[in-house]
């Protein structure tokens, strides 16, 4: 309990960070478009709220994503026969991903050109 705790979340949270950048070749990309775009939406922002929807959805897009990389290991670990119903979640996974991308790519585009 109390710090123990803390601790011992801190090192499975780290652990998963570093086994997502080490396994996942999606997830090293899209932290690499973080980089880019965390900097610049906290420059584009014009306010606390602007910022916070530019750079927000990036973080929420890294989350998803490793959301669908525990379900695809999942998946992946309950059997590598091919099913219907594990094909549907890897999908569904991926289709996730995308819902993600295109909400970050509206907040952008809704964003910069409210400001126009």
């Amino acid at each position: 309990t109390g710090p123990t705790r803390l601790a011992r979340a801190f090192g499975s949270t780290w652990r998963g960070f570093c086994a997502a950048w080490r396994e996942e070749e999606a997830f090293r990309q899209e932290c690499l478009l973080g980089i880019v775009v965390v900097p610049l939406g906290l420059w584009l922002g014009a306010n606390g709220v602007e910022r916070a929807l530019l750079i927000g959805r990036m973080f929420f897009l890294l989350a998803i994503e490793l959301v669908n990389s525990a379900v695809e290991a999942t998946v992946d670990r309950i059997g590598l026969e091919r099913h219907p119903l594990s094909g549907l979640a890897k999908e569904l996974g991926s289709a996730a991903v995308f819902v993600a991308f295109v909400l970050l790519g509206v907040n952008w585009l809704l964003v910069l050109a409210w400001r126009l």
